[in-house]
C-alpha cells in the first residue's frame, strides 16, 4: 500500500456493530534497523528447526543457540526416556512475550540482550522441550499443576537452579518465635540459632489445582515442582508416571461422594487413590509434613520473596506499558504463516519509548542482582521501578522520576538515545554508570557515563 492515510472497515459477525478506523502508513524509508533487511531464516539440526529473524541477537549468537538446543534436547530425551518422531520447531523472538517461553505447535522463546523477563536461555529451553516430550508421551487429562510441576522438577528449577523442597518450605506459615527478615535486614546481626520467618504464601492444593494459571505465578510453579519431586521421591518415577498419565475427569453420573465433575482436584484425587493408595488430602498432609522438616536460610527467604516481587513487577510493567506482552493476552502470531508471508514487524516492533527502555533496563539489573545474591540492591531497584510505575498508573508525569534511582535510569536512557544508542543494560556506581548499548547493529558496545553539572554525559 502507498504511504499516507487508509480507512479500514471493521464489523463483528454475524450481527454486531460496525465501525471504521483510519491508519497512517509511514514511508518504507523510515523503517528502523533491522527491519529494512530483516527476514525469516532457519537452521536445522538432528532434532530441531530453529527459526529466527536476521539482523537480531539470535543471528549473532546462532552457534551458541544451536549448541544449547541440541544439548537440552539430548538431556531431556535421556531424562524422559523418549525422542520425538518429528523435529521440534523453535521460534526465537526478538522481544519479550510473557515470561519468555511458550509451547504450542511450536516453541517460542524470547532471545534478546534486554531480556527483562529473566530466566537463562538454557532453562527456558529445557522447560519448553519437556512440555513437548511430555505431550508426546500423552495422557487423558494432564492437569496444569502436574504439567508445569513436571517441567520445573525435571529442569531443576523454574527460572534458575533451585532446591525445590527447601524453597517451597519458605512459603509456609511462620513458626512462633521466628525472626522476621527482608532484604534490608542486617543478616549478620541475626542469631544463627534463631529460625527466620517463612513467608506465609502457601497455596492450598485444591485451589492451586483448579485455578493454576490464575494463582500467583512463581508460587504456583514452585509448589508444583516441589510436589512432583515429593511424589517421585516417595513412590518412585514409574509409579508417578503411571498415576500422572491416567487422570480422567469424573463422570457426572458417578456415585462418588460430593465429587464435582469439573474439578481437576477431584480428578487428581481419584487417580491418586487408584495408583498410589492415598487421597489428595492425605498427600497434601504428607507433603506439608515433609516441607516442615526442610531447613531454609535467611538468604533463601529473601530470594523467594524477591523472585515473586520481581516477576510481579515484570507483569505490572507489561500490563501498563506493553499489554500485548502480558502472559494472559500475549500477541503470539502463527509462526508458519508469518514465515510464509515474510512478516517480521509483529515481533520486531514493540513499545520503545524512553519510559519502556528505562523500566526494562531496571528489571534486567534487578534480575542480575537477584542472581548474584545481592538482595539489598535487587530490592532497591525494584522499589525504584515500582515508584516509576506508580507515577504511570496515577498519570502523574512528575512523580515517575522523583525516585532518585528511577530518575537516573530515565536520564541515562534519554542521554544514550539522543546520542544514537540503544541501551541494553545499565549499571550505576554513584555518579558514574556503565552502559552496554547497540548502534545500527547487534554488537554490544560498552560506554561510561558520568553525572557532570547535574546532567548525565557519555565520557569520551
Amino acid at each position: 500500500l502507498e504511504q499516507g492515510e487508509h480507512t479500514l472497515a471493521f464489523s463483528l459477525l454475524p450481527d454486531g456493530e460496525s465501525w471504521t478506523e483510519t491508519v497512517s502508513l509511514l514511508p518504507v524509508s523510515e523503517l528502523p534497523y533491522p527491519e529494512p533487511g530483516a527476514h525469516w531464516s532457519s537452521v536445522q539440526s538432528d532434532c530441531c528447526v530453529v527459526n529466527y529473524v536476521t539482523g537480531t541477537t539470535a543471528e549473532r549468537d546462532l552457534e551458541v543457540v544451536m549448541e544449547a538446543v541440541e544439548g537440552q534436547y539430548q538431556r531431556v530425551a535421556h531424562l524422559m526416556g523418549t525422542a520425538l518422531d518429528e523435529s521440534i520447531h523453535f521460534t526465537l523472538l526478538p522481544r519479550v512475550l510473557g515470561h519468555g517461553g511458550f509451547a504450542s505447535q511450536e516453541v517460542s522463546i524470547s532471545y534478546l540482550d534486554r531480556n527483562y523477563a529473566g530466566g537463562t536461555f538454557d532453562f527456558v529451553l529445557g522447560h519448553e522441550i519437556i512440555h513437548k516430550m511430555d505431550e508426546h508421551l500423552g495422557g487423558d487429562l494432564m492437569p496444569s499443576i502436574l504439567v508445569e510441576g513436571l517441567a520445573v522438577y525435571m529442569t531443576g528449577g523454574h527460572f534458575k537452579p533451585e532446591p525445590l523442597m527447601a524453597r517451597a518450605a519458605a512459603l509456609l506459615p511462620p513458626e512462633e518465635g521466628c525472626a522476621p527478615v527482608n532484604a534490608l535486614t542486617d543478616m549478620v546481626s541475626i542469631d544463627p540459632s534463631v529460625i527466620p520467618c517463612a513467608l506465609d504464601w502457601y497455596i492450598p492444593l485444591e485451589e492451586l489445582s483448579d485455578d493454576f494459571y490464575l494463582s500467583q505465578h512463581e508460587i504456583g510453579y514452585l509448589q508444583a515442582g516441589a510436589l512432583v519431586e515429593f511424589i517421585v521421591s516417595r513412590w518412585g518415577w514409574q509409579a508417578y508416571d503411571a498415576f500422572y498419565r491416567d487422570i480422567h475427569m469424573i463422570d457426572p453420573g458417578s456415585d462418588d461422594n460430593n465429587m464435582n465433575s469439573d474439578s481437576l482436584y477431584r480428578a487428581i484425587d481419584r487417580a491418586l487413590q487408584d495408583h498410589l493408595g492415598v487421597t489428595y488430602t492425605d498427600l497434601e498432609s504428607q507433603f506439608l509434613e515433609a516441607l516442615q522438616g526442610e531447613g531454609f536460610t535467611v538468604e533463601m527467604v529473601n530470594d523467594v520473596r524477591l523472585t515473586v516481587e520481581y516477576y510481579d513487577t515484570v507483569r505490572r510493567y507489561q500490563q501498563l506499558l506493553d499489554p500485548s506482552a502480558y502472559f494472559l493476552s500475549a500477541w503470539l502470531v502463527d509462526g508458519e504463516q508469518m514465515r510464509e508471508r515474510g512478516i517480521v514487524a509483529d515481533y520486531l516492533r514493540h513499545p520503545a519509548a524512553p519510559e519502556n527502555i528505562a523500566l526494562e533496563t531496571m528489571l534486567v539489573a534487578a534480575d542480575s542482582a537477584l542472581r548474584a545474591g545481592d538482595y539489598f540492591q535487587a530490592q532497591k531497584i525494584l522499589s525504584a521501578a515500582n515508584a516509576f510505575l506508580d507515577g504511570i498508573s496515577n498519570a502523574d508525569t512528575g512523580a515517575r522520576y522523583t525516585h532518585p534511582l528511577a530518575g537516573d535510569y530515565y536520564a541515562v536512557v534519554q542521554t544514550l538515545l539522543t546520542a544514537g544508542y540503544q541501551p541494553q543494560r545499565l549499571q550505576f556506581e554513584g555518579e558514574r554508570a556503565l552502559a552496554w548499548v547497540t548502534r545500527s547493529g547487534v554488537d554490544l558496545i560498552e560506554l561510561r557515563l558520568a553525572q557532570i553539572g547535574g546532567k548525565w554525559q557519555v565520557l569520551k
